[in-house]
């Protein structure tokens, strides 16, 4: 069993998750805001709708989500001058400084994953498990 694909892919995204709470500890994030501070870093003024299917939340708990985090001074939501019945969810300057320090300990936990493998083998690892991902 502890080979078996379902039983790595949830022990890794344990660790995974573990050792990114580690690294944050003390930011007061939780849960789901990691992500969405990673994805804003590079979708600056995504829509809910944007955001929830690219982080894989559902759109209701991203509202929840959300509103925690414009509570924290993470993120504001603003309209768009193409659309201003919209709104649009946009980093503050703390939420910048979180994002950053999020995307930090992704790469360093990316880096510690891929100690004593080869680039050769990390490039293959990376499209299967892109391709198990379109399959799912």
């Amino acid at each position: 069993m502890q080979s078996s694909f379902h039983y790595l892919l949830m022990a890794n995204q344990s660790k995974v998750h573990k050792s990114l709470l580690t690294k944050l500890k003390g930011t007061e994030l939780t849960i789901g805001q990691p992500k969405v501070l990673d994805y804003l870093r590079e979708h600056e003024g995504a829509s809910q709708k944007d955001i929830a299917k690219a982080c894989y939340i559902e759109p209701g708990s991203l509202t929840v989500l959300l509103n925690r985090m414009e509570e924290k001074k993470m993120v504001e939501r603003r309209t768009r001058q193409d659309n201003r019945r919209s709104l649009y969810i946009f980093l503050t300057p703390y939420g910048r400084e979180l994002a950053e320090c999020v995307s930090k300990s992704f790469s360093q936990i990316e880096e510690e994953a891929f100690v004593g493998i080869s680039e050769e083998e990390k490039e293959i690892f990376l499209k299967v498990f892109a391709q198990i991902n379109e399959q799912i």
